[in-house]
């Protein structure tokens, strides 16, 4: 189960799809490379500055203020979880 913690401040997405073997699994394939692209699109087109930990199945994002950029690609970033969620039943949010 992957598990997404959405706060004001704060985005942590940890654990595993399990929906194939490690180095297989699309699913987490999908919710890393959603992941890892809002981390680069925060830093590098909204400019925030962020705080951020990126180990294998588990990222946090961090920030002291959020401009409608940012707000933006959070949302957007958002939408697509919801999609693999409600297509693999494998994302929990919490």
């Amino acid at each position: 189960m992957i598990k997404v913690k959405v706060e004001k401040s704060r985005i942590r997405v940890s654990g595993h799809a399990d929906t194939a073997p490690k180095g297989a699994d699309i699913v987490c394939a999908a919710v890393s490379a959603l992941t890892l692209t809002l981390l680069r699109g925060l830093r590098e087109i909204a400019c925030m500055e962020l705080y951020e930990s990126v180990e294998p199945g588990n990222v946090c994002i961090e920030w002291q203020t959020v401009n409608d950029t940012g707000k933006a690609l959070i949302d957007t970033w958002f939408l697509g979880l919801c999609g693999i969620a409600a297509e693999y039943q494998v994302v929990e949010f919490l």
